[in-house]
């Protein structure tokens, strides 16, 4: 059996040195040599200084336990801690950069590390540091000073510390880790010196002489051991004396006076209280304790000696509180005015006061005061336009002209928005009215930002007019145009313009009822669908229904052209699903007159109600299909216009109709040109131009992950694109599991040394190229390499036996035998066509089942009667198929194992075949077997695409052009063969 281990084979851990330091080392994949048999070589681990640590770790007496994360069978037997030594590295600090570099799982060490790190970096940040001297040495350290919600950080740190965490033995003989309490102590103060000296050291800051000079460059200094001992004990007491200092601190509290409780006599000083103003806030100074933010004393008390609260943290408030806040004078002025008070309480503040105090705040905090804030100071609602439309008509007439698609009109006019609601004229008065941008509005006071506020209210002046619906979409969900000062965040009004624009027509619109003539039942979510296609189809928009894959377009679609036609329907779609497309037309409309254009039988007939087409046809036959006037064009698998430069976009734009359709469960596989290009198509121009849909969208999603762009995008496509998930069970509960399953298989000696000579051949002529070639070297090495992790038969071509020879096919062979043992169906997807020709006949010969095999070359009667014979068939079987004629639009619920033998580097096209069996009709749970060569380009690229998830596109790019980017040595060290990839 070549799957050595079950998922992820690399597993890094973390632990506290006896000297403090972080320390790293590593599990993987057995080695069989000697010492900790799962222990990775140091070489890779995070680069650091190499050692050699003994580790108390469970163990029975075959051998240490592997740990959970790297997926080995247990172990019988009691376990014990017993001694190993493991390779291992000092990191200096391991934040999660660091860790992300290492090719693997992270322990569950790793992770404390990292956020003990990260807890050290904001003590230093925050200046909680004291200088200390140990006088054995003597040395001079930095410590880190834990005080109310830092030390209860430290304690929650200590109380997750995991055992891997303490797991070297801190002497020879110790049958126990180090003591949790004194690893902790020894790592935070060891990352909190390096820390300070490191920040002091790029500052360029030199502590003059004896001991302060240790503080910056070497610790030891020169010293008599009783001064050394006098410094030590003078510095403690200091030490001790800060943190007893800091056990209280001032705390401001702002509040509008209107907010005050009238029964507090003492809140407002009497001076300053004769006479607040109407809009009067007021500022009060306390003593807060940091252990306890709940301990809360007013000055007021303070000064008539009324802290009991407090008595436990201080015996001086009221020096506390004077000193503190002279202190903070010197942060924000406005506080010198309570400094000439004898006793200050608290402070009215006007608007404009009080405003420049929230604008001070964060400083404030920052510097080690409480600051108490109203609630609404951390929600700022933005501010932005509000559009109001109004429709001319309550429904627009149908309209026939695809260049007045968008063209209706709608009356219009502005306003501004407040947390996406419109304001009202008067509320726009007292903007207009207010002297600082702190107002009050409904009920409670926000805060606008002064020039986006001044610039909202110029562009009012403007007014309204008349927009068409195409403008006001590419106004209001697009980034705003040049000339609009605020992006539009709201929008008002009634009718279906309203509803559109809003993105909610698939829960606002009345639904319709299924058409006659439809056979077969519409489930909610397809009936929502339906209604949202044939209002879109009445105001003349273009749809996308970009439902997962399985849920049912082509029912949703045939119910609209059953709801109303007024003429033919040009149906596109790729070969593979011509004939699913007129079988599931005489399932539920039989009513229709279909006619396939294809092959021979080219010639339109003027009287059917649905053309049917390819791609390659729809391009061959262009000047033909253009010639007509279609009453819809529907392109099936629209990603096969993804290219809107290729030839079917550019021949498929030419045929003019009152509709456009997009059916695609992956309207995005690699880029967001791609949907850039469907959406130009069904409606052109709404998302801008190529370029400018470039600079606003995909350059900072693709490249930044900007989440606001991502955010706006999603907005620009909701009103003519809706995409159900089948994960989701408000759209369909019924719906069995999907399950993933990942096989890491080894490589045979005979994959190992074919492997090996590709890269060597590979590498040696990237070195010896130009720049101009290095694009196709590296794509026929990739497609090598890919084919020797198959099988040496397929990358050599001889035709010579299959057993034997492979890993992959060693445990697809098992996945098969056990499926059919339990009566169970399997789909067996490779990008590799010739593959499919040898296994076909292999695995025909190896079991008692049937074996079919489709690909580019099978003809369409063929397919079609192979995919009727496998769904119809009781005994269970095999189907493999090549991922490009197979993976999209057939429906095989008859199996439920989907393997992929090889990996196609984009997700969203394995999704697309796996979904040949995970869909509406499949009554099993499906298991999906994903086949990768152990330490190979295969398992590198799987983990990236497995961690990345739906992101995976954005950062691996188009296909595997990515590749050609990197240098000869980053490709050699991606590709290169590890050891563990071997089996024989």
């Amino acid at each position: 059996m070549s799957s050595l281990v079950a998922a992820e084979v690399r597993v890094l851990h973390a632990f506290v040195g006896r000297d403090g330091a972080l320390t790293v080392w590593g599990e993987g994949a057995p080695t069989g040599g000697p010492g900790h048999p799962f222990a990775l070589p140091s070489s890779r681990l995070p680069v650091g200084e190499q050692r050699t640590a003994t580790l108390l770790l469970p163990s029975t007496s075959a051998g240490p336990l592997p740990s959970p994360q790297l997926g080995l069978p247990p172990r019988r037997g009691t376990p014990r801690l017993r001694a190993w030594q493991v390779p291992a590295v000092v990191v200096p600090f391991l934040d999660a950069e660091v860790a992300a570099e290492f090719d693997g799982r992270l322990g569950r060490s790793v992770e404390w590390a990292v956020e003990l790190c990260e807890f050290a970096a904001d003590l230093v940040r925050r200046g909680r540091v004291l200088p200390v001297v140990h006088p054995h040495g003597p040395t001079a350290r930095w410590r880190p000073v834990l005080t109310g919600f830092d030390a209860v950080h430290r304690d929650d740190l200590l109380r997750r510390l995991p055992a891997a965490a303490r797991a070297e033995r801190a002497r020879p003989g110790d049958v126990a880790g180090l003591p949790a309490e004194d690893a902790l102590a020894a790592a935070l103060d060891r990352l909190v010196d390096g820390l300070v000296r490191t920040r002091l050291a790029e500052a360029g800051v030199r502590l003059g002489d004896g001991w302060l000079a240790a503080l910056t460059g070497d610790p030891e200094f020169p010293a008599a051991p009783a001064l050394a001992d006098e410094l030590a004990d003078r510095l403690d007491r200091w030490h001790t004396s800060a943190l007893t200092g800091a056990a209280v601190r001032l705390c401001f509290r702002l509040s509008h006076l209107a907010e005050v409780e009238p029964d507090q006599p003492d809140a407002v000083n009497p001076a300053a209280s004769a006479a607040p103003p109407r809009d009067a806030w007021l500022l009060e100074f306390l003593l807060q304790a940091v252990d306890e933010p709940s301990a809360l004393v007013t000055a007021a008390d303070i000064w008539r000696d009324s802290y009991a609260p407090l008595r436990r943290w201080t015996s001086h408030p009221q020096e506390r509180l004077l000193g503190a806040l002279g202190r903070a004078a010197r942060l924000h002025p406005d506080l010198d005015a309570a400094l000439h008070v004898p006793r200050p309480v608290d402070m009215v503040l006007d608007t404009e006061e009080a405003h420049r105090f929230l604008t001070h705040a964060a400083t404030l905090e920052e510097a080690g005061y409480g600051v108490l804030l109203p609630s609404w100071w951390q929600e700022k609602p933005g501010l932005g336009l509000g559009l109001n439309l109004r429709p001319r008509d309550p429904i627009p007439a149908v309209l026939r002209d695809r260049t007045a698609d968008l063209a209706h009109l709608v009356d219009y006019d502005w306003g501004l928005a407040l947390g996406g609601r419109m304001l009202t004229s008067e509320e726009l008065t007292d903007l207009a009215r207010a002297k600082v941008p702190l107002v009050k509005l409904r009920g409670r006071w926000v805060w606008l930002d002064a020039d986006r506020l001044d610039a909202g209210l110029r562009f009012l002046a403007r007014g309204g007019g008349t927009m068409t619906v195409g403008m006001a979409l590419r106004t209001i969900k697009l980034l705003p145009p040049e000339e609009l000062p605020l992006p539009v965040t709201a929008t008002s009004g009634a009718g279906w313009a309203a509803d559109l624009l809003s993105g909610e027509l698939e829960h606002r619109l009345e639904l319709l009822d299924p058409p006659a003539g439809l056979r077969g039942e519409l489930r909610a979510y397809q009936r929502r669908g339906f209604s949202w296609l044939a209002f879109l189809d009445q105001l003349g928009l273009g749809a996308c229904l970009a439902d997962d894959m399985g849920l049912g377009k082509t029912v949703q679609l045939l119910a609209l052209l059953l709801h109303k036609r007024s003429g033919p329907a040009l149906l596109i779609c790729p070969l593979s699903v011509l004939g699913n497309w007129q079988r599931e037309t005489a399932t539920f409309a039989p009513s229709l007159r279909v006619q396939v254009v294809h092959g021979s039988e080219r010639v339109i007939d003027p009287d059917a109600d649905i053309v049917l087409t390819t791609y390659s046809t729809a391009v061959r036959d262009a000047d033909q299909l253009a010639a007509v006037h279609w009453d819809r064009v529907v392109l099936d698998e629209a990603q096969h216009v993804k290219n809107s430069a290729g030839e079917a976009a550019r021949a498929i734009r030419r045929f003019p109709s009152r509709m456009r359709i997009a059916l695609t469960g992956t309207p995005v596989e690699n880029r967001l040109a791609e949907l850039w290009s469907i959406l130009d198509y069904l409606n052109p121009g709404v998302l801008a131009s190529a370029h400018t849909f470039r600079a606003r969208f995909a350059v900072p999603i693709e490249r930044y992950a900007d989440e606001d762009a991502a955010a706006r995008l999603r907005q620009a496509t909701r009103p003519f694109l809706l995409r159900r998930v089948k994960s989701d069970p408000v759209v369909i509960s019924d719906l069995p599991d999907k399950q993933h399953v990942r096989h890491l298989c080894g490589l045979t000696g005979e994959q190992t040394t074919l492997y090996r000579a590709i890269l060597d051949e590979m590498t040696t002529r990237l070195d010896e190229s130009t720049d101009r070639w290095n694009k196709g070297i590296v794509l026929a090495g990739m497609t090598k390499l890919k084919q020797a992790c198959v099988h040496p038969a397929l990358l050599l071509g001889d035709g010579s036996p299959l057993p034997g020879r492979s890993g992959k096919l060693e445990r697809l062979e098992e996945i098969v035998d056990g499926a059919l043992a339990q009566g169970e169906s399997v789909l067996c997807f490779t990008q590799f066509a010739k593959f499919g020709a040898m296994l076909t006949p292999h695995l025909a010969a190896r079991f008692d089942a049937p074996v079919r095999f489709l690909h580019g070359g099978t003809s369409r009667t063929a397919r079609d009667e192979m995919v009727a014979e496998f769904q119809s068939d009781e005994r269970p079987g095999v189907f493999v198929l090549s991922l490009k004629a197979g993976g999209t639009g057939l429906n095989l619920t008859a199996a439920n194992h989907v393997v992929h033998i090889d990996r196609w580097w984009n997700p969203a096209t394995e999704e697309q075949a796996t979904d040949r069996a995970f869909r509406i009709g499949q009554q099993r749970d499906v298991r999906v077997h994903t086949l990768v060569c152990l330490g190979t380009l295969e398992e590198r690229i799987d983990r990236l695409l497995a961690d990345k998830g739906v992101l995976a596109a954005r950062v691996v790019g188009n296909g595997e052009g990515w590749l050609t980017a990197l240098s000869t040595t980053e490709l050699r060290d991606l590709l290169t063969l590890a050891p563990e990839a071997i089996v024989d």
